[in-house]
């Protein structure tokens, strides 16, 4: 299972206490584009936002963030949030904190539209992971020493079978939820921290 939270940015969550969206093969479709990823995370992380500040965020033309919000909406990710507009500016706002899917099941969908869009999200993913990393490597300096001290970066193989990998990814996940709601937004001295999980097989030769 793969949650996509603004974050993007895959974690298993039960979808009980949050507004997560449950991602459908039209949903899929709709969200397969590099841009529409890219805006939906940014509202997701950011907070509602024009085309034209969207685009100045992502280096794209207000025209061409304006056309993807426009599909976002048909797809019912994205909403107009018209208590922020002035005059003709339209904001816009994500409709769900987050988005799960079963990426297993669209991979071997009797569609090929719907696999060949299940490949381009998660490839998606896995790049805003890497530049995620890559900023923080970049800019780790301008943190204070608690911070840097408290980053980490690690890899570890384990030989299991796929119900044992499912486990771990699931105590994983169920380890991060249990800290999402323990600091208050306004504490002093914390920030958003990103943790990315990526649990998959490799050969053995």
């Amino acid at each position: 299972m793969t949650e996509n939270e603004d974050a993007s940015r895959p974690y298993r969550h039960d979808g009980t206490d949050r507004r997560m969206h449950n991602v459908d093969a039209r949903t899929l479709r709709s969200l397969a584009h590099p841009l529409r990823i890219r805006l939906l995370n940014t509202l997701r992380e950011f907070g509602p936002a024009t085309a034209s500040k969207l685009g100045e965020r992502l280096g794209e033309s207000s025209g061409a963030t304006s056309y993807h919000l426009r599909q976002l909406a048909e797809a019912g990710l994205v909403e107009d949030a018209p208590e922020l507009g002035k005059g003709r500016e339209r904001w816009w706002r994500a409709v769900h904190e987050g988005s799960i899917f079963e990426s297993a099941d669209f991979l071997t969908h009797t569609d090929p539209e719907v696999r060949g869009a299940i490949g381009v999200v998660l490839h998606e993913v896995a790049t805003t992971h890497a530049q995620e990393l890559n900023t923080w490597l970049g800019t780790m300096s301008e943190w204070p020493q608690e911070w840097r001290q408290s980053s980490d970066m690690s890899d570890f193989k384990v030989r299991l079978t796929p119900e044992l990998a499912r486990e771990l990814s699931a105590k994983l996940h169920a380890v991060v939820e249990s800290y999402r709601d323990v600091v208050p937004e306004d504490t002093e001295g914390s920030a958003v921290v990103r943790t990315h999980l990526h649990t998959f097989p490799r050969p053995s030769e």
